[in-house]
């Protein structure tokens, strides 16, 4: 078992609880096409805080539940402070975990 595991899932945790706070949880799933988009991050399909909910926290669940491997590299936090930059310190903390799950993936387990 990669030993990363644990910490991985509490962080991805701390991320849906931040995305709750901020108002960004939905109640309504996006349709189907919307999800299905071949963009990295679902860019022109989803808001970031979408891709997520939706898209990056149910698939990060499934791979921890399944034993299946971490993925190899992550860069998230980049993305997002550039998705949310007019948002300002708004969205610090939700930067701060996910530059933390990112960190947690590129490290070798």
């Amino acid at each position: 078992m990669d030993a990363r595991l644990p910490a991985v899932a509490d962080q991805l945790l701390l991320i849906e609880r931040e995305l709750r706070l901020l108002g960004w949880w939905g109640s309504v799933m996006p349709a189907e096409e919307r999800l299905a988009s071949q963009e990295p991050f679902c860019l022109d399909s989803l808001a970031l805080e979408e891709w997520l909910q939706w898209i990056f926290l149910p698939r990060m669940k499934a791979i921890i539940e399944q034993g299946v491997g971490l993925p190899g590299a992550c860069a998230i936090q980049p993305m997002a402070e550039q998705s949310w930059r007019a948002e300002g310190a708004r969205v610090a903390a939700l930067l701060a975990l996910l530059a933390e799950f990112d960190r947690l993936i590129n490290t070798a387990a």
